[in-house]
Formats: structure tokens, sequence, C-alpha cells
């Protein structure tokens, strides 16, 4: 009798993701994911760290972003195409393999861009927790596509945020978030320029989609006590902010060699100060010191989140009873003979027949 030495491989589709959150609840899933991020960062060192790979062209970028701890490996895959909307495509689109690391067997294959948009809004609330002012109520969102209603619902459920302010270069993006955040309660109110949208509040995010060294904050724009949450640089040749804006406040980052070359940190000398975030979860170094402080978290997304929304994810699945698996490795009788899972002397398809013909 056969035995079979196949180690499931758990498949997570785009469509039973977005049931998985649905059923939880978007808030609730953001607060669970954040948990673990943080969870992640406070075990920094056993993580093996690498910057993301990435291959560039014209008209994007597509990575993969891998880590590991002495248990379980990781993998993202993701792109980055602002013009993508002109062919009907998102602009990110990723998925990701978790893999035990005794046998390198994969146990997890996910999609990962609907769980990116909500592990980056997650990540950027665990690292304004740390930053930005405990009674920061109102926070401009500079950027209102895909990613913008995630980080409103992370800063509004973990952060108490009440108002927000909205611009983007396209009307229409703005339509679309003012729409959905009415739909979900929240008070929202659109502004002619990002100048004017960030006048009075305590916390900015700058998410925006154009692969270019852009300007969307320049220093007179940023007021004492302001949290900027600068989510949007993250490939070389793309920054959001001036770089005097850097240099008005404390400087803080996930992963510091990724951060200086993605990040708006690729603006800075070698020697410019700039903190780690885990060191500040962590206890070893401050986070906001005073009231009218600047803080700014130049986020690029790290491997060390996806890793953190890979397990929740699939421990989410799990809780809720969805066993999808796929059939990824050979299941061989005996794991020297691979040739052996080829069934040799079926009959062969058509196609083939004709290409022997041929």
């Amino acid at each position: 009798m056969k035995t079979s030495n196949r180690i499931p491989t758990r498949f997570l589709s785009a469509e039973r993701a977005a049931e998985l959150v649905a059923e939880r609840g978007v808030a609730t899933c953001l607060a669970g994911m954040a948990e673990y991020i943080r969870a992640d960062f406070l075990r920094w060192t056993e993580f093996e760290k690498t910057a993301r790979v990435a291959n560039h062209s014209d008209d994007g970028v597509i990575e993969l972003m891998p880590i590991s701890d002495d248990s379980l490996y990781s993998f993202k895959y993701v792109n980055g195409h602002p013009k993508n909307h002109r062919f009907g495509l998102s602009t990110v689109m990723a998925f990701g393999v978790l893999a035990d690391v005794d046998t390198g067997a994969p146990t997890l294959v996910s999609e990962l861009t609907l769980t990116t948009a909500l592990r980056t809004a997650a990540t950027s609330a665990v690292a304004a927790r740390a930053l930005a002012r405990p009674d920061s109520r109102r926070m401009a969102l500079i950027g209102n596509g895909a990613q913008s209603e995630f980080q409103a619902l992370a800063f509004h459920h973990l952060l108490g945020i009440a108002e927000f302010h909205l611009f983007d270069v396209d009307a229409a993006a703005t339509d679309k978030l003012t729409r959905n955040l009415e739909r979900m309660g929240l008070a929202a109110r659109r502004f002619a320029s990002a100048k004017e949208a960030v006048k009075g509040c305590d916390i900015v995010t700058t998410v925006t989609a154009d692969k270019t060294n852009a300007t969307i904050l320049t220093p007179d724009m940023i007021e004492p006590g302001m949290h900027i949450n600068a989510v949007g640089g993250d490939c070389p040749g793309k920054t959001e902010l001036h770089a005097d804006v850097l240099r008005m406040g404390r400087v803080f980052c996930e992963f510091e060699p990724q951060s200086r070359i993605e990040g708006d940190m690729q603006q800075m000398p070698a020697d410019f100060a700039v903190t780690e975030l885990w060191n500040v979860l962590a206890g070893k170094m401050p986070g906001r010191q005073a009231a009218d402080e600047v803080t700014v978290f130049d986020s690029v997304g790290f491997a060390l989140e996806d890793f953190s929304a890979l397990r929740f994810m699939r421990d989410l699945a799990i809780e809720l009873g969805v066993e999808e698996e796929i059939s990824l490795i050979p299941d061989l009788a005996d794991p020297k003979n691979l040739f052996g899972s080829v069934p040799v002397g079926a009959a062969p398809r058509k196609a083939a027949r004709e290409l022997q013909v041929a």
C-alpha cells in the first residue's frame, strides 16, 4: 500500500481572503494584523533579513521580498506599475508563500494584494502609536487610491482619528474615497491642494503611486507636532518628501539598508541619522519625545510585515475552518524517483501528436 509523504499546501485565493476579512470584519483584521506585526518586530534579531530584490522597467518594478526565522520562511512577489489602470489592472498585485524551514516544504500559498493593503495600513498604525501625539484626531490623506481606505480605517479604529482631509491630483480617486468613507460613517473633507489639506492636521499620510521624485510635502507645510506617515516612496527614484522635511524632525524606518535605497531617505547622505522602528517598539530607543516634535515614518514596506500578515491570514483561515489545499509538490512513493511521477506509456495528448507530425 502506498504511503503518502505529501505535506499539504494550504491555498488562500483572492476571493477567499476577501471572504475571511468580511466575515471577521476589516477593523478586527487590522487590529489582529497589527498585533502580529508588532510581535514579530519585537523578535527582530531572530530573523534573517535582506533588502528586497527588484527588477525595474520604465513603467514599473517587480520585486521579491524574502525573510525567515528558525522555523518559517516567507517571500512575497509584488509589482508596482502606476499606469496599470489603463489596462484595468491594479497598480499593486502580489502573492506570497510560507514554507517550513526544516524541510523547505511550502505550507501556504496566498494572495497578497488585499493582504498587503491591510498589512501596510496596520504597520502605519503600529508606527503611529509610538510616534504620533496620543491626542491626534485629524489626518490628511494625500493620495486617494487603492491603499487610502485601509489607511483611514486603520487610523480610525486603532488610533481614534475622527476626521480626514483628502487630496489627490485625480479628482475621481477622491470621489471614490469620499463615497467609501461616508458609507462607513467617517468624516471626510476634500481640498484643492495638498497644502490646504495638511493644514491643521495631526498626522499626514502620503500614499501616492507615481514612480517619480515628487515633492508632495515641503517644509512650509509642516506644523509643530505633526507625524508624517510617508508610505508612497518605495523604490529608487521615487520620493514624496522634500529633503528638508526629513531634516525637520527625527526619522524612523523599517529596515535601514532597504530604506536608504528606496525610501525618502535616498535623498540624504549616508551619515544621516535614522532609527529602525523595532528599536522604539522594544524600548531600546525613544519614540516621540515632545508634543511639538516632528516625526517621520519613512515606510517602504518590509518582508517581516508580509511574514506577519501571512501568518495572520493562515491562522484566521484555520480558525474559520477554511481548509482549501492545492497539490503543489509531487506525492512520491520513493522521494528519489521523481521520474516515477510521470505516467510513462500513457496516450499522448492530441496537441503533442500533432507537434510530432509537424
